[in-house]
């Protein structure tokens, strides 16, 4: 089972959301027969996580270690390795591998402040303190910056807690196209589905 809910009934928008799955991926990912029951949330909550991000300058790069770096802290396998793969696109496998098991040396310097920060704030948000954030403005970050990639990682940690708390387990194909580091370093969370389980 992919989820603890039962696929819902199709409407329109979760038609679309399917739709948008086959063309992108070949395949109709768990999360999306999940958000099947209100996809205009989950595009509403995209389009806010989205804005957020562009208001903050935050590149994809830098929005895969945010990502990364709080899925991996609160367990959440199914955004680790979707993550995890985009970040070892662009910073390679093993620099995304260390960050998944909280290595972050295959980092550049203000990443490294980065994912620290993203560690806190879905470890424990109200234990950051005046120091954490000037850190971040050491490495280079102004306060509208700070911001956004707090907001960031917030609401990516609501999109996960939903994920997570209703039992959705990372898509076979993801598991199978995520490179070795990545697959090595996702130890926890929800196991992914096999290719024997797909329908």
């Amino acid at each position: 089972m992919s989820n603890f809910l039962p696929e819902p009934e199709l409407g329109d928008a979760a038609q679309r959301l399917y739709d948008e799955d086959l063309a992108d991926h070949g395949y109709v990912m768990n999360l999306s027969r999940l958000w099947a029951y209100q996809p205009e949330a989950q595009g509403e909550l995209f389009g806010l996580i989205g804005g957020v991000a562009a208001a903050g300058g935050l590149t994809l790069r830098q929005r895969a270690v945010l990502v990364t770096a709080c899925a991996s802290t609160i367990g959440d396998s199914y955004c680790s390795l979707a993550w995890g793969t985009r970040l070892a696109e662009v910073a390679g496998a093993e620099a995304a591998g260390g960050l998944l098991r909280g290595d972050d040396a295959g980092l550049e310097e203000p990443e490294r402040a980065m994912a620290a920060w993203a560690r806190k704030v879905a470890r424990d948000p109200s234990a950051t303190r005046p120091e954490d954030v000037e850190e971040l403005r050491a490495a280079g970050f102004g306060d509208g910056q700070i911001f956004a990639m707090t907001a960031f990682v917030a609401l990516r940690l609501a999109f996960s807690t939903v994920n997570d708390a209703l039992g959705a387990r990372p898509d076979a194909a993801l598991h199978a196209a995520a490179p070795a580091p990545v697959r090595r370093s996702v130890t926890y969370g929800r196991p992914a589905e096999t290719a024997q389980e797909v329908p």
